[in-house]
């Protein structure tokens, strides 16, 4: 169930970071951070499952949505009640194609698994186009797995 922002108070975080390598580190940094402070500790299973997207959102931004001179956007939405949290990067890359889907199989390369990887994590994820130019990426995780909460 996507989250919806007009019917309960949500806690969330907005930031930039530039569009380079270090930019998606710090991002991840800035989220597992974000997480401990609501009570979700560093090593926990939501923070972890939290900082792997993050980094693999990030990580496409500034590889595949560089613009020289502008910088990406971060936002994390924590929903308690409906027990998720939204994940959004946004890149200012307008011409470069939004993700559909997952790869359907394993690449062959070092690379390309990160949607993957996002696919498994998240309950939903897409793509929207990003006014007045680029896009963002976002992905739900859900708070709990099988019925439980997942380690705090």
């Amino acid at each position: 169930m996507p989250l919806d922002a007009d019917k309960r108070e949500l806690d969330s975080l907005a930031l930039q970071f530039p569009s380079t390598s270090r930019g998606a580190q710090l991002a991840r940094r800035h989220a597992v951070r974000w997480m401990e402070a609501r009570g979700h500790p560093q090593a926990s299973d939501v923070s972890c499952s939290v900082a792997l997207v993050v980094a693999e959102l990030a990580a496409n931004a500034v590889r595949h949505g560089r613009v020289p001179g502008r910088e990406c956007g971060l936002r994390l939405t924590l929903d308690q009640a409906a027990g998720l949290v939204r994940i959004e990067v946004d890149d200012a890359a307008a011409a470069k194609r939004l993700p559909m889907a997952a790869p359907s199989a394993y690449p062959e390369g070092d690379s390309g698994r990160g949607l993957l990887l996002v696919d498994v994590m998240a309950t939903h994820w897409g793509s929207k186009p990003r006014q007045p130019l680029g896009k963002t990426v976002w992905a739900e995780l859900c708070l709990q797995v099988r019925g439980r909460l997942l380690s705090q």
